[in-house]
């Protein structure tokens, strides 16, 4: 559980707090910065027109590149695949997880799949060190699909082996594990490492598109953000006889804000990586809340709200829940001075009269031009196509970013106190033990959060 703590310096991570970063680093394939501004003779500031680059639907041939998967989970099954189907020429030959059950079932999801793979016993690694074995194996490529907790750890070891990233999302789940990535980041990029993270909706046709346009001025200056992610209750895994602490902790990883960040960290990181996008800038400020109604393992929120206030006074809104039999809704509205954006396609004037709709190809039309690629696959074209072309692509900062600004909520909904950006990045919360070992986790209680004092009864 997160405590109200006073900010402790962190200088020793190597990171100016003055000078951390406050922009969104941009991947070089299918994520553009913000728009770029030029000063007419006037000195009034004009948008330029915004250009994206090509998105492939398939990454260029070459040599073959050997990947290892480290976390054999759904997620990391699913991204073994997603990566085979990037390109030609692209192998799993190496996994690594702690529970041998889930590697078993990796390793017969990968033999029955169209890619029909057949990973070496010797390459298959289980234990809390197995992802430094797969680092270790002769990979070029690691896909690193643990519960994120073990993120900060994992992509160290693979920059210091020098190897290229595919990293799912979130990156950490504590400020001190974020710093701790952004550090691993700056060394990918002297290193020339390629290294992409699981915020899909950079790499989408279709958003990429909506953001361009918007950059480019046509819903004017954004002014507020209105962030939805409404949906079911999340899995749970029941506690089993014989099971230690870490065992169940590990099972049932979602349920538990020291593996999984909460879920505002672990899910809602996808819509809040678009506001991010584009603004630009990291907010100042939040000022969260939130609670537990329905969840029955765990220590967890099943709902939050966030209100962000950035440096020029902007307020944008951020609100998720996990609660079966509500009404659900995803949604990522950005407004401007002279009209609003969904995010998925749509821009509309301020008379809420649409403007622009994404013309999503009809179900069997064969024109490509408005194709929108599976963005899990998109993302392995991306990372493949910077490697064999050496058009290095790194979206690490971004990722970074998008995961401090859903900590500092959590952060201030936890405690029921507004948390700064400054003292998010002072801050030396570190969550879970500091041995990952099987047996008893303590100072964990499955218990929630409570904010505030008992009220006086008088």
């Amino acid at each position: 559980m997160e405590k109200d703590k006073s900010p402790k310096g962190t200088r020793k991570e190597g990171i100016d707090r003055r000078s951390f970063i406050s922009r969104t680093s941009l991947a070089a394939i299918g994520a553009i910065g913000t728009a770029g501004l030029v000063t007419s003779c006037s000195g009034k500031p004009k948008r330029k027109e915004i250009q994206l680059p090509a998105f492939l639907t398939q990454a260029p041939d070459g040599k073959p590149i050997k990947a290892g998967l480290i976390g054999c989970g759904g997620r990391g099954t699913g991204a073994a695949v997603n990566f085979l189907d990037a390109g030609p020429n692209l192998q799993i030959t190496a996994l690594g997880d702690v529970f041998k059950d889930k590697l078993d079932q990796c390793r017969e999801q990968l033999r029955k799949s169209k890619h029909a793979v057949e990973v070496a016993d010797e390459n298959c690694f289980l234990g809390f060190d197995s992802f430094q074995k797969v680092i270790d194996s002769g990979v070029d490529l690691v896909l690193l699909c643990t519960p994120p907790a073990f993120r900060p750890y994992h992509i160290e070891a693979a920059v210091n082996a020098g190897k290229h990233i595919f990293m799912e999302k979130p990156v950490a789940v504590d400020p001190v594990g974020a710093r701790k990535v952004l550090i691993s980041v700056k060394r990918a990029q002297e290193k020339g490492l390629c290294m992409v993270s699981g915020t899909i909706r950079r790499v989408q046709k279709d958003f990429s598109e909506t953001w361009r346009r918007v950059a480019s001025g046509e819903i004017g200056d954004i002014v507020s953000a209105h962030i939805i992610r409404n949906g079911g209750g999340l899995w749970v895994v029941q506690r089993q006889p014989g099971w230690t602490d870490m065992e169940y902790m590990l099972r049932n990883w979602a349920n538990f804000c020291w593996l999984s960040g909460d879920h505002i960290v672990e899910q809602f990181i996808h819509e809040i990586d678009v506001m991010n996008w584009y603004i630009g800038k990291n907010p100042v400020k939040a000022m969260g809340w939130g609670g537990r109604q329905r969840r029955v393992t765990g220590d967890q929120y099943d709902f939050f709200s966030v209100e962000y206030v950035y440096d020029n006074g902007m307020h944008t809104h951020c609100a998720a829940r996990q609660i079966s039999g509500c009404s659900n809704l995803t949604e990522q509205f950005i407004v401007g001075t002279e009209g609003f954006a969904n995010a998925k396609g749509m821009i509309y004037n301020l008379k809420g009269e649409e403007i622009w709709k994404y013309p999503h190809p009809e179900e069997g039309s064969t024109d490509e031009t408005w194709k929108v690629t599976d963005p899990f696959v998109q993302e392995h074209i991306n990372l493949v196509t910077g490697i064999r072309t050496g058009n290095i692509v790194n979206d690490g900062e971004a990722q970074v970013n998008s995961t401090l600004i859903t900590i500092m909520g959590r952060m201030s909904a936890y405690t029921g106190k507004d948390v700064t950006w400054d003292e998010l990045m002072n801050s030396d919360l570190s969550l879970g033990p500091k041995v990952f070992e099987f047996g008893p986790v303590p100072d964990i209680p499955e218990v929630p959060p409570v904010i505030g004092v008992p009220p006086n009864l008088g």
